[in-house]
């Protein structure tokens, strides 16, 4: 038997995306085989191709960061998991294909009475937000915050979770995505037209708490100078490349050495236990249940039509989220399938 997956042959454009056939094998002792539900599509996915990544992986490979699927079979010695139990996990790659194959300790428990679509979300870009408020910066009601970039998928997230959190937010985005922003409560701010320093030492004169970068290492000295003192930026995402890497890690060498109380973090989700996952799902699973939390998913594809969902990625026109979504499941779905 075969299945299919979605396959980078080499480093570059989208020409370098292909389908690929693959032998269905038994999972080897202490694995589970997974039949994918859904696979959200992250930056990486795009970035590790085109090449802007330090340490990168030879193609040929399989994108897809995360995944949610149902367990369809079991290797030899696991007892973690049951055929038919939806499960998810981080997998850096492997995950945009019919079929994925895991480690069963890595993987973590879905509730059933959620939409997978939907769930997707929460495994890469909501994980990190949750992990960065509450695991990084110990964030309290009231505090204040700057999101740079707050229109992506991690920073849609950073704005519910930090809604959810009682933050004071603000968030640049491009003016279109601005009634995102102030659906959550935040003070958009049109990063191309505005002076961001200045609306920030206008509205919160004494400083903000914290600054939460993904955008680049050219972002992080403006931002520690909206901080006050005490305050703390979070820088995340990988650099796009090595020479990014580079000036990152100059940056916040630099920041370390300041003797005004500002600090700098980095963070990453390779640094992160998988316990630590398994815990923060769970939260989000919950928050996800209840309401409080509502990802932004602007498009779903199917499985197998990921190249258009990287070429909408790559584009700049998305806010929030893009799924990968299996055959059985698009109908079910209430958002507009591809391009």
């Amino acid at each position: 038997m075969k299945y299919k997956s979605i396959t980078v042959t080499a480093r570059g454009g989208l020409d370098a995306v292909r389908i690929v056939e693959r032998d269905l094998r038994a999972p080897a002792p202490g694995e589970a085989r997974m039949r994918v539900l859904a696979s959200a599509v992250c930056q990486d996915d795009v970035a590790i191709r085109v090449g802007n990544r330090p340490f990168l992986r030879k193609p040929p490979y399989v994108p897809g960061y995360s995944f949610i699927g149902v367990v369809d079979a079991l290797g030899d010695g696991v007892t973690e998991v049951a055929v038919g139990d939806r499960v998810t996990a981080l997998t850096t790659f492997d995950s945009h294909a019919e079929v994925v194959y895991r480690r069963a300790a890595d993987l973590a428990p879905v509730p059933d009475d959620i939409d997978p679509v939907t769930a997707s979300t929460l495994i890469l870009n909501y994980l990190v937000a949750q992990q960065i408020l509450h695991r990084v910066a110990h964030v309290r009601p009231g505090d204040t915050a700057l999101i740079i970039g707050a229109s992506g998928g991690v920073g849609t997230a950073l704005l519910q979770l930090g809604e959810v959190a009682g933050l004071r937010m603000y968030g640049t985005a491009s003016p279109a995505k601005h009634p995102t922003l102030a659906a959550h409560g935040a003070t958009p701010i049109d990063y191309r037209t505005q002076d961001v320093a200045e609306v920030i030492s206008s509205a919160e004169p004494e400083g903000l708490d914290f600054v939460f970068n993904g955008m680049g290492p050219e972002y992080v000295g403006p931002g520690m100078g909206l901080l006050r003192r005490g305050g703390m930026l979070v820088a995340y995402g990988a650099p796009q490349g090595f020479g990014d890497f580079l000036k990152l890690i100059g940056a916040m060498l630099r920041q370390m050495v300041r003797r005004d109380g500002r600090r700098i973090r980095g963070y990453g989700t390779h640094r992160q236990g998988v316990e630590s996952f398994k815990q923060d799902w769970a939260t989000l699973f919950e928050l996800l249940r209840d309401g409080r939390i509502a990802p932004v998913v602007q498009r779903i594809f199917p499985l197998l039509e990921a190249t258009d969902a990287y070429a909408l990625l790559e584009s700049g026109r998305v806010t929030g989220n893009l799924v990968l979504v299996a055959p059985e499941l698009l109908d079910q779905q209430p958002g507009e399938p591809g391009l």
